[in-house]
């Protein structure tokens, strides 16, 4: 009686080995997915004095709206003006001093440091800068479209005194 029954469930258990093994969910490979800092990819769109790398983009992970990297600006150093065409840009300060410069003549003049956010709009020329002579400036950037659109400027006539420009959100502006 005992040798009957090991022999049939042994034999069951040969039938389930012979099942197909079931699909990977379509998501294993295709859903979330982490790209570590080291594995950055710097052949993307660059501008001088600036160093990017890329970490979502539509050829990495197939992105579809958005772009996303790192940049790098030696200290004391300046990058050449340029624009995104129609994308808009988000810079999130992780490390150093950023100065940006924009405007037809690069006339305005904000600063940004670790945690805070930068916005820029279509098509606005600017500059980034470092302000620290002694630190390299580490930005994490965000793109509004897969692939990094970037135009270099290099007919700017930057005027020497841009002018500062402290914005005030419509939010927390005092009533006046």
């Amino acid at each position: 009686m005992g040798a009957e029954d090991h022999h049939h469930h042994h034999h069951h258990g040969e039938a389930r080995t012979h099942d197909p093994a079931p699909a990977e969910p379509r998501w294993k490979y295709d859903g979330v997915r982490v790209i570590e800092g080291d594995q950055l990819d710097p052949n993307t769109a660059q501008t001088p004095g600036m160093f990017r790398q890329a970490a979502i983009n539509h050829a990495r992970v197939g992105a579809q709206k958005i772009w996303a990297g790192t940049v790098a600006i030696e200290p004391d150093a300046k990058t050449g003006v340029h624009h995104h065409g129609p994308l808009e840009s988000v810079i999130y300060v992780v490390r150093g001093r950023a100065r940006l410069r924009w405007g037809e003549r690069l006339e305005f003049v904000a600063e940004a440091g670790p945690g805070d956010f930068i916005y820029v709009p279509p098509y606005v020329p600017h500059q980034e800068i470092n302000a620290k002579p002694d630190e390299t400036l580490e930005c994490v950037l965000v793109r509004s479209d897969n692939e990094a659109v970037v135009v270099n400027i290099t007919d700017v006539d930057p005027i020497e005194k841009p002018e500062s420009v402290y914005w005030i959100d419509p939010i927390h502006r005092h009533p006046g």
